[in-house]
């Protein structure tokens, strides 16, 4: 589930979301519109999982536009969230900006937990019945700043998760194609489904818009996760960055593993390094596709140097298959397939104790975790967590000492020996 929090500026949108996702990653500042990075993040209560939107970030420096901007971003929220925080600030009272995004919120039919911030007595508290005036129910009366009411506003959230509805065959894989607009993903998707209809067999999609179609056809099987062009937005001109986020972790909530298309004539960008960090978070596995190769000018060495600068920019997750294709000519489609499968199989990919313990013992002896302020840790065993993608728990005496440095040695030991190509490798340190 998606839960966007929408609102006016400075009403506390980004400290409900640090508070929300028990992060400090959103930029907190009293300047309108500072927060331009980290607007996605992960939400768990009474072991209920959801994922978070500060839409905050995308409202301009510009008094004169505020207005606009707002309504986009709220156009937006509605239409890819599936339940909507609407923050108003106490103490400042109903601006007309307030009233604005109320209006835009009582004529949708999205569920919306209207939130009174800043509320930190019960004056306060008396103060919140103005905002009845809006018509969206109760006030929920917090302090994002301190906590106070954010235990109870979780329990409103996660009361609105439904359960998970069976899943036909969970050993079919889910592929979902992501990447900014115009890289190719429709074409993609034609060319793979779009030759023999009989051989595709549409099943209502789990979320609101996406449909999972099955393929089945040379050698393949699997569900394609098809979020790409399915509306026109002929009337929404939102800011196409925070648009293409929103829609991409619509997607790859529902993947297994993500093909992520990259158009080779602008190259890897900003947007799709978001992309591969909201993979990451999600612990989804990756395929490369770097589409319209037939544009680009070619010498001996070209696909390995482009190779290389991805690889880079990407680092340290550059453990991932990289497939130059045109999707136009149909050039190596199938080839982005079968890297695919081999991804997905990585991630359900179960060592055993004994061989792992052998390997990484090794490891561990040729190079130690470095001493810290004159305490050595010493890393007594290793096991793989029973979970749906790669993680491990090394456990020694002191774990708080164990650095990301190390932690990446340890992943890069573990790819060394196994393949898990394309997947995030999870380390833990535990107490012995």
């Amino acid at each position: 589930m998606i839960v966007a929090i929408v609102g006016r500026p400075n009403v506390g949108k980004s400290t409900l979301f640090n508070r929300l996702t028990e992060t400090k990653k959103a930029i907190v500042d009293e300047t309108a519109g500072v927060t331009r990075d980290r607007i996605y993040g992960k939400a768990e209560w009474i072991g209920k999982e959801f994922s978070v939107i500060d839409t905050g970030g995308y409202v301009r420096n510009s008094d004169d536009i505020f207005e606009e901007e707002i309504r986009k971003q709220v156009d937006v929220a509605i239409e890819e969230a599936n339940l909507i925080l609407f923050v108003v600030d106490v103490i400042n009272g109903i601006t007309d900006l307030d009233e604005a995004v109320a209006q835009i919120l009582r004529r949708s039919s999205k569920d919306v937990i209207l939130v009174s911030n800043k509320v930190d007595n019960n004056a306060r508290i008396l103060d919140s019945n103005e905002f009845y005036k809006f018509g969206l129910g109760d006030p929920m009366c917090i302090s994002s700043i301190n906590g106070s009411g954010t235990g109870e506003l979780l329990d409103k959230i996660v009361s609105y998760i439904e359960e998970e509805p069976a899943v036909e065959e969970t050993n079919i894989p889910k592929y979902t194609v992501v990447g900014r607009p115009n890289v190719g993903k429709s074409s993609l998707i034609n060319a793979l489904i779009g030759e023999e209809r009989n051989i595709v067999t549409p099943i209502s999609g789990t979320t609101r818009d996406s449909i999972n179609t099955r393929y089945n056809k040379f050698g393949q099987d699997f569900f394609l996760v098809d979020t790409a062009g399915i509306r026109k937005k002929a009337k929404v001109t939102e800011d196409l960055e925070f648009y293409s986020v929103l829609r991409s972790i619509r997607a790859l909530e529902e993947a297994d593993v993500c093909i992520l298309m990259i158009d080779a004539t602008n190259g890897i960008e900003a947007q799709d390094l978001n992309i591969i960090r909201l993979i990451q978070k999600n612990n989804k596995g990756m395929v490369i596709l770097i589409n319209k190769w037939d544009l680009i000018e070619k010498e001996t060495n070209t696909s390995k140097e482009y190779t290389e600068k991805i690889k880079k920019r990407i680092a340290p997750f550059n453990d991932v298959p990289i497939i130059f294709t045109s999707v136009l000519n149909k050039q190596r489609i199938h080839k982005a397939l079968e890297e695919a499968r081999r991804v997905f199989e990585n991630r359900k990919r179960k060592i055993a104790t004994a061989k792992l313990n052998e390997l990484m013992q090794e490891a561990i002896e040729q190079y130690g975790p470095p001493s810290v302020k004159g305490k050595f840790i010493k890393i007594k065993y290793v096991t793989q967590l029973n979970t749906y993608y790669p993680a491990f728990v090394f456990f020694c005496n002191l774990p708080q000492y164990v650095k990301d440095p190390y932690k990446r040695y340890l992943e890069n030991k573990l790819r060394e020996h196994f393949d898990f190509a394309g997947v995030p490798v999870k380390i833990y340190m535990r107490k012995k």
